[in-house]
């Protein structure tokens, strides 16, 4: 899986993405068929960062997460969030069609 994390109006230090790509990379347990994972940290108003989740998978569409909040990190755990909620979905959707029960009765 290929994670790439880019800022917006500013500077990321190498801690701080190195922080975000471990915090983004548990996403992988969740939906194992991810490709790509695109974080941006908007930091064009400096009391709100902004960040963005773009996710990549096999087989399926771009699932994307917005997240707004007063620190850069609440931000990034949030949109961690949505997305873990996003792909939870996605996967019960994939296991509850291929595991529907035959009510047929002979």
């Amino acid at each position: 899986m290929q994670i790439n994390v880019s800022a917006r109006h500013g500077h990321l230090s190498p801690a701080s993405q190195s922080k975000i790509t471990a915090k983004v990379s548990r996403l992988q347990r969740y939906f194992d068929r991810l490709t790509a994972l695109n974080v941006t940290v908007d930091l064009k108003n400096a009391g709100l960062p902004v960040v963005e989740i773009v996710a990549s998978a096999e087989h399926f569409h771009d699932m994307v997460s917005h997240e707004l909040s007063a620190h850069l990190w609440r931000s990034v755990d949030g949109a961690v969030q949505k997305l873990e909620q996003q792909l939870r979905k996605h996967k019960e959707k994939i296991r509850d069609h291929k595991h529907v029960q035959n009510t047929r009765r002979s």
